[in-house]
């Protein structure tokens, strides 16, 4: 493949994952601050098609699109680094575990350690960051409004372990459907 085409694919799906990212919903009715998109869907398919390298190239073209075109303050400047994490660790985990050997076997054990990443950052990254910057630039202290066990344990540990499991089942759908046409590629 051509150093052009490669960037002309990631450029495209940089813009379709960017798009993807207006198309959000909440999986948990309690925390409906908690959305899912499926921007991850073309970065994994980068990650396929291309390499990892690509496929982080994608996200964070993503994520700057994002930043300059939809930002709408403070959660999209907290919530933005976040996102790069975890959806960077879901696609390391991918990457070492199912591109090197695809098989069902592989990508099943590439997702649960993706979603387990994934979940582990966020928790941490919620802690560390968000919960402390939120309180301090937007006075959104979730400590006092909800208390800070019930925040991380009742909303953002299974939300992520939702999250991670509806990401690896819609791009496995995905494969499988487009699986003849990406063996071209």
């Amino acid at each position: 493949m051509t150093q052009t085409r490669k960037m002309a694919y990631i450029a495209i799906l940089s813009a379709v994952s960017f798009l993807l990212m207006y198309l959000k919903f909440p999986l948990i009715p309690t925390a409906n601050f908690l959305e899912v998109d499926f921007s991850i869907i073309p970065i994994l398919l980068g990650l396929l098609v291309l390499d990892l390298k690509s496929a982080w190239g994608i996200l964070l073209l993503r994520t700057l699109l994002k930043f300059v075109f939809n930002n709408a303050g403070p959660s999209t400047l907290i919530g933005l680094p976040m996102n790069i994490v975890a959806v960077g660790v879901f696609v390391l985990a991918m990457a070492i575990i199912w591109k090197k050997k695809p098989s069902l076997k592989t990508y099943l054990l590439a997702s649960l350690v993706g979603t387990l990443g994934l979940t582990v950052s966020m928790l941490v990254l919620n802690y560390v960051y968000a919960i402390p910057l939120y309180a301090t630039v937007a006075n959104f202290d979730i400590k006092q409004i909800l208390g800070l066990n019930l925040y991380l344990f009742g909303m953002v540990l299974p939300f992520n372990l939702l999250e991670g499991a509806l990401f690896a089942l819609v791009f496995y759908l995905f494969y499988l459907a487009f699986r003849p046409y990406l063996k071209k590629l």
